[in-house]
């Protein structure tokens, strides 16, 4: 059995500072929320905290959006004002990034959320984030795809201009520079 990744405690503590001045900053992102309930679920939860350091390190500016009453979990989504830098110019999933033949992409987006141990957004999700802030004014992030359009060969992405958030679609063998993914993490 594979060990899962864990951050050591120097790596831990380093960005829970971050985490925090980040929570700190935005206090409209989770006004209900207090820092130490997050940062005693952040601490209790070593493997997720993985997951919320590969948000960060992807430059993904993971931070608490929300609470799940149901399950007990803070909900971190990535806040960055474009779409993260360390998770672009990937197509929609393995079956997209098999299916070309040349100029393959490193990753595709489904795949990376995975290993990263994170989900990507969905289009619900995606809009109400939009309702905290301008994101992806330059960029657009790909988005969970019903298995009806993915089925077709489709997939689909967001971004916002204008002041208004719009749904796109593309092939989902496609990638773009510009073209990451937003992630969610319940922890």
């Amino acid at each position: 059995m594979k060990n899962k990744p864990q951050l050591s405690a120097e790596q831990q503590e380093e960005l829970i500072k971050i985490l925090k001045t980040r929570f700190e900053k935005n206090p409209k992102r989770h006004e209900n929320f207090q820092w130490e309930d997050v940062q005693k679920k952040l601490e209790s939860n070593s493997e997720k905290l993985w997951s919320i350091n590969e948000m960060e390190r992807t430059e993904g500016e993971p931070d608490v959006l929300g609470y799940d009453n149901r399950t007990n979990e803070y909900i971190f989504i990535d806040c960055s004002a474009e779409s993260p830098k360390g998770r672009r110019s990937l197509c929609y999933d393995r079956d997209a990034l098999n299916s070309r033949k040349e100029h393959k992409p490193v990753n595709s987006a489904l795949d990376l959320a995975n290993e990263m141990g994170i989900e990507i957004l969905d289009e619900e999700q995606y809009r109400e984030l939009q309702t905290l802030g301008n994101f992806d004014l330059k960029t657009s992030s790909w988005i969970k795809t019903p298995d009806n359009i993915r089925k077709l060969g489709g997939a689909l992405f967001c971004d916002k201009r204008y002041n208004t958030v719009f749904l796109y679609h593309n092939g989902a063998e496609s990638y773009y520079a510009a073209r990451g993914f937003r992630g969610i993490l319940k922890i």
